[in-house]
């Protein structure tokens, strides 16, 4: 059996090409991507609405060259940085002293907390073999934290409900611990861990909590705002001492820009390199990024000042709209259920276990594919990963409705593929 091959490698041109040449080429280079903008993607990109599209592509056209690693040659990035993440900040009920960055994205703010855990644990208590616990259904970046800044890492189990097993974490905290992680809520199901609980066990540690609200920081607020019910996860928990919340995804500002909020500037100095021992001078970065566009930045203050909090409330009542007639209509579906009891944004669809005959859930996937529908595969168990959103307005009844046939089309089927990749992968 030969194997096959990768293509050759395309030649760099020795001569440049027209604008509109080189503008078409991409174009076609996009008519395998997922149709986002038809609402057929449940996660991934995320639609404001034409008003959002329209004020971050002019915010972004301003900033596409500007260089925010030095604020001192861009001031108006400082001042970006700073109210976007103090209109955060006030989002989260955090205090007067909570401060902190913008960063490229989730996983960014993430191995931000990380360092930041690390670094206060050996300057104030000299800890020099750091330790961190989690849940299994934490997000894999803290996994690639623990990885890159060299903390072992304790994974403890979830309970039936989906979210962490606190006693079990509690079992794993020691005298070495820097970080504790709770998830408001966590990716694969959508529930909200046990945050005051999670925060007591690292404030009786001396560690750090971090609160993983990459998913929710954009929504959990507003939903409060529109009456539902929502446990307790943000800095009105004594303990919590960081929180992560993105922009690029409900807060609908274009990829990638997110917020890592420290309780205090105290807490957030441990994020921060500080180096001078070169011929350069004084170097300082308060996240992985070096140089760093500004654009991103930019967008998102823009979409925040043109959304204003009723606007977001407004979004958010949408998206939440969506998500209960999901929920509702695969309930409806012989064959499928809905795993853990999420009340927002996040639906995870599995096989009924009861069934006589379970579906096969990547074959359903598959079929979805073929009507041009496209949902994360993941597991343990198998399950396919929906993130709700504005972006589905008005194509709901169409997906349930070829959910419902694709249920009938792969009964009895199955798939060799077994794959749950959500990577960059060649």
């Amino acid at each position: 059996m030969t194997s096959a091959r990768k293509p050759a490698r395309r030649p760099f041109g020795q001569a440049g090409r027209e604008v509109d040449d080189v503008i078409a080429e991409l174009g076609r280079k996009r008519e395998d991507d997922v149709r986002w903008a038809d609402g057929r993607t449940f996660g991934l990109v995320y639609d404001g609405g034409p008003t959002v599209h329209d004020v971050a592509e002019k915010a972004a056209a301003l900033y596409l060259h500007e260089n925010a690693l030095n604020t001192h040659a861009f001031p108006s990035l400082g001042s970006i940085q700073s109210e976007v993440v103090g209109w955060t900040a006030d989002l989260l009920n955090g205090p007067e002293t909570a401060s902190g960055f913008l960063t490229s994205g989730g996983t960014e703010s993430i191995l931000c907390a990380v360092k930041a855990a690390r670094e206060r644990g050996r300057i104030e208590r000299g800890i020099t073999s750091p330790e961190m616990v989690v849940s299994a259904s934490t997000h894999a970046a803290f996994h690639k934290g623990a990885h890159l800044f060299g903390l072992t890492l304790h994974k403890a189990p979830v309970n039936d409900d989906w979210t962490a097993d606190v006693n079990a974490m509690a079992e794993m905290v020691n005298e070495n611990t820097v970080l504790v992680v709770g998830s408001a809520p966590q990716y694969p199901q959508g529930v909200i861990d046990d945050i005051p609980a999670i925060a007591s066990l690292a404030a009786a540690a001396g560690a750090n909590c971090h609160v993983d609200a990459c998913m929710g920081g954009f929504v959990l607020p507003f939903a409060e705002r529109l009456g539902r019910d929502v446990a307790p996860w943000d800095f009105r928990v004594e303990g919590v001492t960081s929180i992560s919340a993105d922009i690029h995804k409900l807060g609908y500002a274009p990829k990638g820009v997110s917020v890592i909020l420290h309780r205090t500037k105290e807490l957030r100095k441990f994020q921060t390199f500080l180096f001078d021992d070169w011929l350069g001078g004084f170097y300082a970065s308060p996240n992985l990024q070096g140089t760093r566009s500004g654009l991103p930045m930019a967008a998102a203050w823009a979409v925040m000042q043109h959304l204003g909090i009723e606007g977001y409330v407004a979004l958010t009542k949408q998206t939440l709209a969506n998500a209960d007639q999901v929920r509702a209509g695969i309930n409806e579906i012989d064959g499928l259920v809905t795993l853990g009891d999420g009340a927002f944004h996040l639906v995870a669809i599995s096989a009924d276990p009861n069934d006589s005959d379970p579906l096969d859930i990547f074959a359903l996937a598959d079929a979805l594919g073929r009507y041009g529908w496209y949902l994360d595969r993941q597991g343990p168990p198998d399950s396919l990963h929906s993130t709700i959103s504005n972006s589905n307005t008005g194509v709901i009844e169409d997906y349930l409705d070829t959910l419902g046939r694709c249920v009938k089309e792969v009964r009895g089927t199955s798939t060799d593929d077994r794959s749950t990749t959500y990577a960059t992968l060649d």
